[in-house]
């Protein structure tokens, strides 16, 4: 079994408009968003063996701060500037990488490009929120077999959603 999670990054802030969009932190929604989700996460037994973020700030971020409320070790976090901006195949691409030691993957991006990834593997969302997660799980092997599979189980939640 492989559990692919994909987290989109909390809100973030638009006040300096002389910030670079890879640069923009967190606003205040998404500094509280970003760690009820974690618990979330830790109230369901989520783990991590490996987390891949986006190099923009606010997608580092959210995992951090995720990766704090599951027990994950931040400095283990990878920053991989190629989930910024990425399209859904260079995403494929990256899943397919993975090394198969790691049963559970979370990755932190951005939108369009998770809601396309999440249609692309069987998804009915409209658009994923800022800090949803997308919980897949994939009756494989191999990372590399992932592309070619529906996951048999799918577990979406957002901020808004009542726990």
């Amino acid at each position: 079994m492989k559990i692919l999670y994909l987290i989109r990054h909390a809100k973030s802030s638009w006040d300096d408009p002389t910030l670079a969009d890879h640069d923009r932190p967190l606003n205040e929604r998404g500094k509280r968003d970003a760690p009820k989700m974690g618990e979330r996460l830790a109230q369901r037994g989520v783990k991590a063996d490996l987390i891949i973020s986006s190099s923009a700030v606010r997608a580092l971020t959210t995992a951090q701060t995720i990766a704090e409320k599951i027990g994950y070790d931040q400095a283990r976090i990878v920053a991989d500037r190629r989930l910024y901006g990425a399209q859904v195949s260079a995403l494929l691409y990256l899943i397919q990488e993975l090394d198969d030691q790691h049963a559970r993957v979370m990755l932190f991006g951005h939108n369009p490009e998770f809601t396309d990834l999440a249609r692309f593997f069987g998804c009915e969302i409209d658009e994923l929120p800022t800090c949803a997660v997308v919980e897949m799980t994939f009756e494989v092997d191999h990372w590399s077999e992932v592309i070619k599979q529906k996951p048999v189980k799918v577990w979406i939640s957002t901020p808004k959603q009542p726990e």
